[in-house]
């Protein structure tokens, strides 16, 4: 599997893709003491108009389907210590369901109705969360679910139960590559090991000779970064000259970061959430060493700010698709702040956009069958998406499914940290990068 860079005129910035966790920011802060038949027309900004559509479906034959609503569901960090930062994703999404619901009178001729359900990240409490909605709440399908411990217990059972799981918030590799025995779950997200091999790629494009280290967490975004970074780097250019695991529940990262630097590495890629991120940056301050960050799209938020200090974050690169949320006067960003203002939503930020990105989809998606409002309908559609755009995405940059690939989004460019007037921020630059399966 190899990434491929497509020549990109840079111009104004277009777009950032934020994407959730920021379970180890929190951490390290308290540890450190620191359609009708017809398909739907597109609006401009990717939201099909649905009106009413008469289906073959006779109301109470498919769960979550009944003449005045459509029951969606999904689960999320809700609760708990992570509960706060965690709990704007899927307020966002249902944020955007209401106003499909207010100003296109909801998709297919019915109200989306959206239920959550805690799960922590926890394995036990993913798995009992999906329960719940498949056998209780009796949900159509689950949309946007995030947590990669929580879906990891969970997908065999929805699997099982033949749910759609569209759209999950995770970026662990194996739930977008499985679609022969895993053909009701599609991720939206890249996944940790695109993301990699696209560093790994830029790497070796632009810091040829410079050694390498990596810094990942003994778990599913650690182990696919690492893979992804190995697969996307030149080994006649660039050598992986330390790589360093921790655990979690780990309060400290010094000891990593200082053998990173005693194995000579000039380019440090920390895969992890932002609080180690930040820990690890501020640490090899302490040392005395300045690698070039390149870190993964889960730190790439303007929280980090708040952090760790933009003189020590300025130049870390990192890997997103979506629009930024400090872009205020672009015509999609504006009207998502309107839509989080007007329809009960969280303070907009780049997971918010993201977020509302969830939701475009699934409307999308269930407005191309509305002629056909089964699991198995909506499904079909879901692999009929091609090519799809919204103007929350980066120029260039679409979301695609098919029946043997239920990974949506496979591009994106790096952006990195700048200060301008004082102010920090993210900025893209150079070329689009898209993932290609050999």
């Amino acid at each position: 599997m190899r990434g491929k860079q497509v020549p990109h005129l840079s111009g104004k910035p277009g777009a950032l893709f934020a994407a959730l966790f920021l379970i180890c920011l929190v951490a390290i802060v308290l540890f450190s003491g620191c359609a009708e038949e017809e398909e739907a027309t597109p609006t401009p900004a990717g939201t099909p108009t649905a009106t009413a559509a008469e289906t073959p479906t006779t109301p109470g034959e498919v769960p979550g389907i009944t003449d005045t609503e459509i029951v969606l569901g999904g689960h999320f960090i809700l609760g708990g210590v992570f509960g706060a930062a965690y709990r704007m994703i899927p307020d966002a999404t249902n944020a955007y369901f209401n106003y499909v619901n207010d100003t296109q009178g909801g998709v297919c001729g019915r109200q989306i109705v959206f239920k959550m359900e805690d799960n922590q990240n926890d394995a036990a409490m993913g798995l009992e969360a999906a329960r719940k909605l498949v056998e209780r709440d009796e949900v159509f399908a689950l949309v946007g679910s995030l947590g990669d411990d929580s879906e990891a217990a969970a997908w065999d059972y929805i699997n099982e139960k033949g749910v759609p799981d569209i759209f999950i918030s995770s970026g662990t590799h194996r739930f977008g590559i499985d679609p022969e025995g895993h053909p009701w779950t599609v991720t939206l997200i890249p996944s940790y090991t695109i993301e990699g091999n696209f560093f790994g790629e830029y790497i070796s494009e632009n810091l040829p000779g410079k050694k390498v280290a990596i810094l990942y967490e003994n778990g599913p975004q650690g182990w696919d970064g690492l893979e992804g970074l190995k697969q996307g780097l030149d080994p006649e250019k660039n050598e992986l000259v330390s790589e360093q695991s921790f655990e979690l529940t780990a309060i400290s990262v010094r000891s990593q970061v200082a053998n990173m630097k005693n194995a000579g590495a000039e380019v440090a890629v920390f895969y992890t959430g932002p609080g180690q991120v930040a820990q690890a940056i501020m640490e090899a301050n302490r040392l005395g060493w300045d690698p070039q960050v390149i870190m993964s799209y889960t730190a790439a938020d303007d929280i980090m700010f708040q952090f760790i200090t933009a003189d020590l974050l300025e130049g870390a690169i990192t890997f997103q698709a979506l629009k930024l949320a400090a872009w205020e006067e672009d015509p999609a960003v504006a009207e998502h702040y309107e839509i989080m203002a007007d329809y009960d939503g969280p303070t907009v930020s780049n997971f918010s956009i993201y977020a509302q990105l969830v939701g475009e989809l699934a409307v999308e998606a269930l407005s191309r069958s509305c002629s056909n409002l089964t699991r198995e309908g909506l499904m079909d559609a879901v692999e009929s998406i091609t090519d799809w755009h919204s103007d929350l995405l980066v120029d260039d940059v679409n979301v695609t499914v098919s029946d043997t690939d239920h990974i949506g989004l496979q591009a994106g460019r790096m952006l990195q940290v700048v200060i301008e007037d004082d102010k920090p921020g993210f900025e893209y630059f150079g070329p689009l990068f898209e993932f290609e399966h050999e």
